[in-house]
């Protein structure tokens, strides 16, 4: 598929690593800047939601319903996405997903009753479902092998600057009355939404698509515009061609996704399956970790520490939202230096000794009325180190790894079922955790899921090759052998 891509860099001894591709890089950047809108709802709707409780006093199941609404039914989103952008093309998706969640902020944002802030929050679902599914696609197939990992990370990175957002949002703007506040923070994310849809009319479209709809002028010149070299454009143009060229019989210029379907989920060949088992694999853990529940509701995990002060709960996740977009860009930086399996493992590992360390602390705070100092800061440490440990491993890395290692033709489709996956698991924690919480206390939710994160960790080291380095058909080879028979 890409066998030849930077062929002229790689494996020469003492050639000069090539700079990123400046055209690449802000195709990428736009596309994975819709992630934002996920991020900023996440950490805004972490403090909105106590101004919105009580101002139009809703229980704690309802909250839960409004919560996870927008997880569940991006469920959907997600499953579109796939068909969608086989049919009308990753750009045209991406503003599709973007236009699709203005609709719903500005719902939110305008809601006079509960019913229809929940449907503002369905609608902004399916929009955070289709740019969950196309922004790592997208990228996954305009990037050089020697940067996909940096390049597809992005949209964990803007999905943590937008939680940092939200949080500052409710810093800001907690002190308005309670009829307005929550209004506007849920409002606002109507503005980025809008900066994506005119942002898309300036990106190109992915040259993989447009071969594969026989598209091959358009397709070369953007091939050139991405690449060093025109040897080097020349060279991945032609494997892009032969890889298209093997969508069975039909005709490349009709290609729209029909029965991949099937092939992907009834009829799969032996690599076939083990791609999609480790791209729903780690989607699953990704969300069965409970990061977003724990970001959701980290108000209320820090009130239950002994924090009650509002303003102290909002400036504490602020600082939550800064450790997190550190440690995501540190996580961006090194990916394609130390690989995958590396930075999954050590932070798998440490989410699982973070969420022990919560545990502790929140099983002391509820056997001691005096709630002790070295709990509450035993606390606060576990789940600042709990999201900085997803955030330099599953969180990112999930994006990467799920949409580079499906072929060509099962690409969006094939990351569609895995992100789906990433979705339906996340509304279900989200629609559940205060009510699991409140019935079994937080100390032994947040055992069960270092329980969870210690199985992710066996699953991700037995099932999960390494791909930092290589080309897209190379990482298809690497799912031919059996697991175990992969050189890690």
């Amino acid at each position: 598929m890409d066998s030849l891509e930077n062929s002229s860099f790689r494996d020469v001894p003492g050639a000069r690593k090539p700079v990123l591709n400046k055209y690449a890089f802000a195709a990428a950047l736009l596309a994975s800047a819709t992630s934002i809108l996920l991020g900023y709802d996440i950490g805004v709707m972490s403090g909105a939601i106590i101004f919105i409780k009580e101002n139009i006093h809703i229980s704690t199941i309802e909250v839960e319903i409004l919560v996870g609404s927008l997880n569940v039914c991006s469920l959907f989103g997600s499953l579109l996405a796939g068909k969608t952008s086989d049919l009308i093309g990753r750009r045209l998706t991406i503003l599709l997903a973007a236009s699709t969640f203005l609709v719903g902020a500005v719902l939110m944002g305008f809601a006079p009753s509960y019913p229809f802030l929940v449907a503002g929050r369905v609608i902004a679902g399916v929009g955070v479902g289709y740019s969950l599914m196309i922004a790592p696609v997208y990228t996954t197939e305009l990037s050089p092998a020697t940067s996909r990992g940096f390049l597809t990370s992005l949209p964990e990175l803007f999905i943590t600057l937008g939680i940092l957002f939200g949080y500052l949002s409710n810093y800001i703007l907690a002190g308005l009355p309670n009829r307005i506040n929550w209004r506007i923070m849920v409002g606002i994310a109507g503005a980025p939404a809008s900066a994506i849809c005119l942002g898309v009319l300036a990106m190109p479209e992915s040259p993989r698509w447009l071969v594969m709809k026989g598209r091959y002028g358009e397709a070369k010149k953007i091939i050139q515009k991405i690449s060093h070299t025109m040897e080097e454009a020349e060279s991945r143009f032609q494997e892009i061609k032969i890889a298209a060229s093997g969508l069975d019989s039909e005709n490349s210029s009709q290609f729209s996704g029909k029965g991949v379907w099937k092939e992907l989920l009834l009829t799969p060949s032996p690599s076939l399956r083990r791609i999609l088992i480790a791209a729903v694999g780690i989607n699953f853990f990704m969300q069965a970790s409970g990061n977003d529940a724990v970001v959701y509701y980290s108000p209320q995990v820090f009130k239950a520490s002994g924090i009650h002060n509002k303003r102290h709960l909002f400036g504490i996740t602020v600082i939550m939202g800064i450790s997190k977009t550190f440690f995501v860009l540190v996580s961006a930086l090194f990916l394609d230096r130390f690989g995958r399996r590396p930075l999954l493992l050590l932070g798998t590992l440490g989410m699982v000794f973070s969420l022990v360390g919560l545990g502790l602390g929140s099983k002391f705070l509820a056997e001691n009325n005096s709630e002790p100092t070295w709990a509450i800061v035993l606390s606060i440490i576990a789940v600042c180190a709990f999201l900085s440990f997803f955030s330099i491993g599953i969180g990112p890395i999930t994006w990467v790894y799920s949409s580079e290692i499906f072929p060509m033709k099962y690409r969006a489709q094939g990351t569609s079922v895995a992100i789906s996956v990433n979705r339906l698991v996340s509304g279900g924690v989200a629609m559940s955790f205060l009510t699991i919480a409140n019935k079994i206390t937080f100390a032994r939710v947040f055992f069960i899921l270092a329980g969870i994160m210690t199985m992710a960790t066996i699953f991700f080291y037995i099932l999960l090759p390494e791909t930092k380095g290589k080309t897209l058909e190379e990482i298809e080879g690497l799912f031919e052998a059996r697991p175990s028979d992969v050189e890690n």
